[in-house]
């Protein structure tokens, strides 16, 4: 556990650093909204889907033949609990991403434990970042956003004031870059490798994903809502929009190691380092 505000930023600091292009660009005095943890986080309420927005294509949403029970409903009921299994009767779905999805839901629901990228070590990508239920902790300098989840082992990077770089590599997590619009902190999301999913429906993408996220404080900075918008033509008939909300919370950042020999529950494919540090 970290004991300090001071020690948080320095390991939020260490644990961003992976993720930092070598020519990452220099950054303008940032006036952005203050989403900084400041001793507490941002905890999700219940559910893990971006809820739909009026007048946009519906984000994926459960098969109503399948209903998900999640470990604590389960606890609470003694039901027993089930993966979330995508409803492909949504029209906006490609059926080349179709196929790959009905493949993979028939295989859960014979047995197969279903991935996520938290069970092998991986980053997630946006905007699946932003289905974690959280702890989320935001640091913020003038130049950039750090968030960190305990369920990852990485930060997600946001740029303040700048361009997209010329030639960004595709990455895990893309290339973020954020501006001020008013109260609210508009970030921009390109070059994402297609090895991650867009949402708990393990719904797959091409690298034209592009997302936009608009994070704003509302009921006087007790919540936190995030509106997603999703664009890649190559996965989706229309761009579509999705929203996620977060509680403030009292809450520290957890230790949470995942490495090979700690496979908790599951193995989908921990990376090993055959090679000693040192």
């Amino acid at each position: 556990m970290f004991a300090s505000k001071s020690s948080l930023l320095a390991g939020c600091v260490l644990v961003g650093l992976a993720l930092v292009p070598s020519s990452a660009p220099v950054a303008a005095q940032s006036a952005t909204p203050d989403f900084s943890s400041n001793g507490t986080a941002w905890q999700a309420g219940v559910g893990g889907e971006f809820l739909p927005v009026d007048g946009s294509p519906s984000p994926l949403r459960q098969d109503p033949a399948h209903p998900f029970v999640s470990n604590p409903e389960a606890n609470r009921t003694g039901k027993q609990p089930t993966y979330r299994i995508a409803d492909l009767s949504n029209p906006n779905i490609k059926q080349w991403a179709k196929d790959i999805m009905k493949k993979d839901n028939d295989e859960v629901l014979k047995g197969k434990i279903a991935y996520t990228p938290g069970q092998s070590c991986k980053p997630s990508g946006v905007p699946y970042f932003m289905l974690s239920g959280g702890p989320l902790f935001m640091v913020q300098t003038p130049k950039q956003v750090l968030i960190i989840t305990e369920g990852e082992r990485s930060a997600r990077r946001i740029y303040l004031n700048v361009p997209h770089s010329e030639s960004p590599k595709s990455s895990w997590y893309g290339e973020s870059v954020g501006k001020d619009e008013g109260d609210t902190l508009v970030v921009d999301t390109i070059e994402q490798t297609a090895k991650t999913f867009i949402d708990n429906y393990r719904t797959p993408h091409t690298e034209k994903l592009h997302v936009v996220e608009r994070f704003r404080l509302i009921d006087d900075g007790k919540t936190l809502e995030v509106l997603i918008s999703v664009d890649d033509p190559d996965t989706y008939n229309q761009p579509w929009t999705g929203v996620r909300r977060f509680n403030r919370t009292q809450a520290t950042l957890g230790e949470e190691i995942c490495q090979e020999g700690n496979f908790m529950l599951f193995d989908y494919g921990i990376p090993v380092d055959d090679k000693p540090d040192f």
